[in-house]
This record gives C-alpha cells, sequence and structure tokens, in this order.
C-alpha cells in the first residue's frame, strides 16, 4: 500500500465508521456505493470533504458521478489522479 491507499482507508474507515480492519480488507474490486450500506448520499458529501483535507486536493462538482464510487479501486484512481495534478 501507498501513501495515497492508506490515507483513503483511513478516511473511508473514519467517516463510514467502519469495524475496524473492514477498510484494509478492501480489494480494487470492492463494491462501495451500493454495497456499502454505510456509504449513502449523505456520507457521500462528508467523505469527499474529508478527502479534499486529508489528501489536500480540491475536487470540483463536475467531477463526480457514480462511476466515481463503484469500486474502491475507482476512487482511489480518483485520488491518485487529482495528486498527481496537483
Amino acid at each position: 500500500m501507498d501513501t495515497t491507499d492508506t490515507k483513503l482507508r483511513s478516511i473511508l474507515a473514519d467517516v463510514l465508521g467502519l469495524k475496524p480492519g473492514q477498510a484494509e480488507a478492501f480489494t480494487a474490486e470492492t463494491g462501495l456505493f451500493g454495497d456499502l450500506p454505510e456509504l449513502d448520499s449523505m456520507a457521500v458529501a462528508g467523505l469527499l470533504t474529508e478527502m479534499e483535507d486529508r489528501l489536500d486536493i480540491v475536487i470540483d462538482e463536475d467531477e463526480i458521478d457514480g462511476d466515481l464510487f463503484e469500486t474502491y479501486g475507482s476512487l482511489l484512481a480518483f485520488a491518485r489522479a487529482k495528486l498527481a495534478g496537483a
């Protein structure tokens, strides 16, 4: 795991109140929105805010779509791309 991966897992665990070790077990194919009951539309806003704060990125509204939260891998790829462009 790299720093971005570790931070993103920590953000998910904290924001969603996941069980200890649950986020660490995520693979790139782990489903998020629609698969994790903790990740509902209300939690998305908190998750995005924490990602901005902890990863020191800015997420524009037009970058957010359903595909972003489809899997852990898609969310991680987005975070990495934002950091690379920062």
